[in-house]
This record gives structure tokens, sequence and C-alpha cells, in this order.
């Protein structure tokens, strides 16, 4: 979180970091391009060529791989932006939201518009108690709001509009965009690195070198690396999918009370919805979309989100919000 003078030199920074992060994501992929490459190599030698030999192979073929993979990968990602609203509908069980059904809400988020210059996204929601939102979207026609029935149970007026604005600013940042290539992209790389522990795990047999001795245990340590090559690509894909996702909640709270000159509203959104986001039978890469994720990993380094308490900090450090502190549970 950062204070409000100097935000959109953060928000700039932070979208050149983004740029950064996203061309990494596309380097891990054509290593784990090398790594098949090595790893198919090395299943199909019979055990006499040296590991140097497999490995100069396996380069041979990922030069004259790299247009039609590079191909593959943009036609993957141009079909994610093409649809990705679609999709993430069906998902997350979304309908539209009328404005005959919900006249504040459009109220609050036409008002916000306006201050901003913005065309006014759609609003949709999916009916549950939980309660969450999320932007969507990868060019004008397509942005979206999406919040759940819960959220509108459960905010008074003034913090759904501080929510509208976390969203809208998620839309002024292009962090959707960001978070689809980025989902798009690990997708892929995840989805290939399960394929490649399951095959070697049921496959342990090709660690057994069968050579008469000339090729120096060449195959199984080309498999060795092809693996180390293939797991690294997909751990560090991992993390920046998520480092992605945590920061920019921290911009998007700070733009949000830079939006609606109200950080106590803010607050008191997020300590209202603390615990109560979980979206049943949505995947991951929806969840990493909402307003707070409730999933976590190991130690938190692999959680898509700051945690509440975290950006509820940073909002009373640098915005001047005050915390009530907790919201009792319902009895």
């Amino acid at each position: 979180m950062l204070p409000a003078f100097g935000l959109y030199t953060h928000i700039q920074a932070n979208r050149r970091r983004s740029a950064l992060l996203i061309a990494g994501l596309f380097l891990l992929f054509y290593l784990m391009s090398l790594g098949l490459a090595l790893l198919l190599r090395a299943a199909t030698d019979d055990g006499s060529s040296p590991f140097e030999a497999l490995f100069l192979g396996a380069l041979r073929d990922c030069l004259w791989l790299s247009p039609p993979v590079t191909a593959l990968v943009a036609l993957w990602v141009w079909c994610g932006f093409r649809f990705n609203g679609f999709i993430l509908g069906l998902a997350a069980g979304t309908q539209p939201l009328t404005r005959r059904a919900a006249p504040r809400l459009y109220d609050l988020l036409q008002n916000l518009c306006i201050s901003r210059g913005m065309a006014m996204p759609q609003l949709r929601i999916v009916e549950t108690e939980a309660s969450n939102a999320f932007a969507s979207g990868t060019r004008p026609e397509q942005y979206t709001i999406t919040v759940t029935r819960g959220l509108l149970d459960l905010l008074d007026e003034r913090e759904l509009e501080a929510v509208l604005a976390h969203e809208l600013t998620h839309i002024r940042n292009d962090d959707v965009r960001t978070m689809t290539v980025a989902v798009l992209v690990v997708g892929v790389i995840s989805f290939v690195g399960e394929l490649v522990y399951r095959g070697l795990r049921e496959s342990s047999g090709l660690l057994d070198d069968s050579s008469d001795g000339k090729g120096g245990g060449g195959r199984a340590l080309a498999i060795l690396v092809a693996a180390l090559f293939i797991f690294v690509a997909w751990g560090l894909s991992l993390v920046i999918r998520f480092s992605l996702s945590r920061r920019r909640e921290y911009l998007a709270d700070a733009g949000a009370v830079e939006l609606t000159k109200n950080p106590d509203a803010m607050i008191a959104a997020l300590r209202k919805i603390a615990g109560k986001g979980e979206l049943e039978g949505v995947p991951s890469a929806v969840m990493e979309l909402c307003l707070d994720n409730p999933r976590s990993g190991f130690a938190d380094l692999f959680a898509t989100h700051p945690s509440i308490e975290d950006r509820i900090a940073a909002l009373v450090r640098h915005a001047g919000g005050r915390d009530p502190g907790a919201v009792p549970s319902a009895a």
C-alpha cells in the first residue's frame, strides 16, 4: 500500500514491473520447452549417447520448434482474450444485474465512472451468500464488475462504493488484462508440469542406463536435467503469478481511496468480508481476481492476496484510515 501522493508513479512502475514478469513467464515457457525436448531425446535414446549430444540435440529441436510453439501460445492467449468473459461467467455462475434490480449499485458505479471519464462496465451477480467481487474483461466492451448477493446484503452504501472503486481501479490499471495473460500461460505450464511429473513417477525405469558404458550415464543425467528445467519453470511461473496478484491488491486499495476520498469505508468493507469470501466450486484462477481470496498457501508464500490485516494496516498507515477492529461474528 502506498500513499496517495505519487500513486500514479507507483501504478506506472507496477505496470513496467508486471510487463517484465509477463515476459519472464514466456521465457519460462521456452525453458519448459527445452526440458521437454531433452526429455524426449533421452526417452528415445538407446542409452549410448553422452549427455552433451542429447543436450545439443534438444537445443536444435527447440530452435526449429520455437516458431510453431510461439504461434500456439499466441493463439491460446488470443482465445483467452476473446472468450474470457464467457468462460468466467460459466466458471463463476454469474448472471446479468439490471438497473431495476440494483438501482443504488448502478448509481454508485455510474458516479465513479463519470468522475474519471470512464465508460461504465457491465454489472453481473453471483447468487451466493459469500461476500466478494471481481473485475474482468480485456477490452472496454468486455469490462465487467461482478458482485455477490452476500456482498450486497452485507455492506452499506459507502462500503459498496469503496468496493466498486477498488474493482474500477483494477480495470484502470490493466490488472485484469495482465492477470488473464498470467493465468493462461501459467495454466499451460502447470498442465505440462503435472503430466511430466506423473509420467516420470510411473516410468522410473527410464533412469536405468542400458548403455554399454560409452554413454557414461548420459540418458539418466539428461532426464534429471530435463525434469529440473520443467519443474523450475513450473515453480517460478507460480511464484510470478502470485506476485502479480499480491501487488495489485495494495494498489487497488489505494486507488479506491483516491476515487472515494474515504479510507474508512474501504477498511470497513474489508473488515466485513474477512473470512466470508470463499466462492464454493469456483476455480482458483477466478478466486485470484476477487476482492479477497481466503485461500492461501504454505507459510503465506503462495497466498494470492495480502492478508486483510496487512491491507488494513497499510490503509491506516498511508491513507489515514481508522480501523474499527474485527467485526464480531453473527451468533
